[in-house]
């Protein structure tokens, strides 16, 4: 999908050992080196002592690298997070004082508010962490039903007051709470509308995840069935008989190819197992292994999106360490709808945020997602993205950008550069953690 309005989301710095670095030139410099932060300029008052971390109930407080100057824009802080104090100074552009974050990460006092509680930790992100027993993802989602939905600022609403929101057909909403009110189940969503679930049906998520590779593979022997109950067969003809099939997205192992009249086979059974198993390569996906780009260094992440068989690896330098299925793009070359091909590097991540096409006139049907997680974009529009809406990974499907299954979404995420740190929606790459690497061929 194209990004059509960027809701910033969440990252993960944890580096405290770099905050006397950072802060070395508001830090009093006849300070003992055994005091802790936060550190204040000289001469300034210092912080309370009461003081352990700061909140907000704002949407999209901006976080800054360099105090003062808007043009440095490095993240967002995610409403009601508390997140660390580690130094202040003052600066132009806030009335108060700017207060260091983390590793080059400065919010303005003017918008947020001190909290006696300690700051989130990285295992405890909040709203946007994975569900307990979940599939991946950060929120329950629901289709609108055929009779579309109204959203209100208060649950039970529906008899006394007008509608704050109106929702199509077929749009999916995230549920951030439940809540029982005159005898019916009302849901609220992250930007605090409220609908009846009678008038939504939930979605229904894949299970699907991709798979970690162990050693210094030179090659991949994965493969995933992407047709609909392929056919296994004794020997490796087209011809020979049929002792099965395997389902959609089922794992198989990639064992020898042998071309054949008509295309290929391949072996999906182990060497020496009696009887052997053969599969039409058209039935599978299968990722090979790529060459390193060169504006990689050797021990460097970065991911490689390969549209002929679907597939997207993870790598470090030459070494792949992750793969998986995905759906890209299923317009044509050089079209809107298309996942345009070359290299780029991650410049926002967002924990999650809305895509729509509802200021597109030409479209032949609307949608609108309300946040889709785990957004990693790369090549202005276009990113990498959960998709719970569908489950035909291995296959071309999306508007654009490259979709993966929630669990595939929410590891790569995680393993990205630049982190994204507890407590914040959005973060943009550094000096310090460059965006990653995504290439697409």
């Amino acid at each position: 999908m194209h990004i059509a309005r960027i809701g910033l989301s969440t990252l993960v710095l944890g580096a405290l050992a770099l905050a006397p670095m950072l802060v070395s030139r508001v830090a009093h410099a006849d300070r003992a080196s055994h005091e802790l932060p936060p550190w204040t300029d000289p001469n300034d008052l210092p912080l309370s002592p009461s003081m352990r971390s700061l909140v907000t109930q704002r949407a999209e407080v901006p976080i800054f690298s360099v105090p003062g100057k808007l043009d440095t824009r490095r993240g967002t802080m995610m409403p009601n997070a508390r997140l660390p104090v580690y130094g202040a100074k003052r600066a132009p552009n806030c009335n108060a004082r700017w207060l260091l974050v983390g590793p080059l990460a400065w919010v303005c006092a003017d918008v947020v508010d001190p909290s006696p509680e300690p700051a989130w930790s990285i295992k405890e992100r909040g709203q946007w962490a994975s569900l307990p027993g979940s599939d991946g993802l950060p929120f329950r989602y629901y289709f609108v039903g055929q009779n579309g939905a109204f959203g209100y600022e208060e649950p039970g609403q529906s008899e006394e007051a007008s509608p704050a929101q109106e929702y199509e057909s077929g749009f999916i909403v995230a549920g951030a709470e439940e809540r029982h009110v005159r005898g019916e189940r009302w849901l609220r969503t992250p930007r605090r509308r409220w609908l009846s679930l009678r008038e939504l049906a939930p979605t229904s998520p894949s299970s699907f995840h991709g798979e970690k590779i162990e050693g210094e593979a030179r090659a991949m022997d994965v493969a995933w069935v992407v047709s609909d109950n392929a056919k296994v067969r004794r020997g490796p003809r087209s011809s020979d008989a049929a002792v099965g099939a395997r389902p959609r997205l089922a794992r198989v192992v990639w064992k020898e190819e042998r071309a054949v009249v008509g295309g290929a086979m391949v072996r999906i059974s182990e060497d020496g197992a009696t009887p052997e198993e053969w599969m039409l390569a058209r039935d599978l996906a299968h990722p090979t292994v790529s060459e390193r780009p060169q504006e990689v260094a050797a021990d460097e992440r970065w991911i490689d999106v390969d549209l002929a068989s679907q597939t997207l690896t993870a790598y470090v330098g030459n070494r792949p360490v992750y793969t998986t299925l995905v759906s890209t793009g299923r317009g044509t070359p050089g079209s809107d709808t298309a996942t345009p091909k070359g290299s780029h590097r991650v410049w926002v991540k967002l924990a999650t945020t809305n895509m729509n096409n509802l200021e597109r006139e030409d479209a032949d049907r609307r949608y609108s997602i309300e946040d889709v997680p785990y957004v990693q974009f790369f090549d202005r529009g276009v990113a990498l993205h959960g998709a719970f809406w569908h489950k035909d990974f291995g296959r071309v499907h999306s508007h654009g950008c490259v979709n993966l299954a929630p669990l595939d979404a929410e590891w790569f995420f995680n393993w990205t550069l630049p982190h994204l740190p507890a407590g914040w929606s959005a973060v943009f790459p550094t000096a310090l953690e460059p965006g990653t690497l995504v290439r697409v061929r």
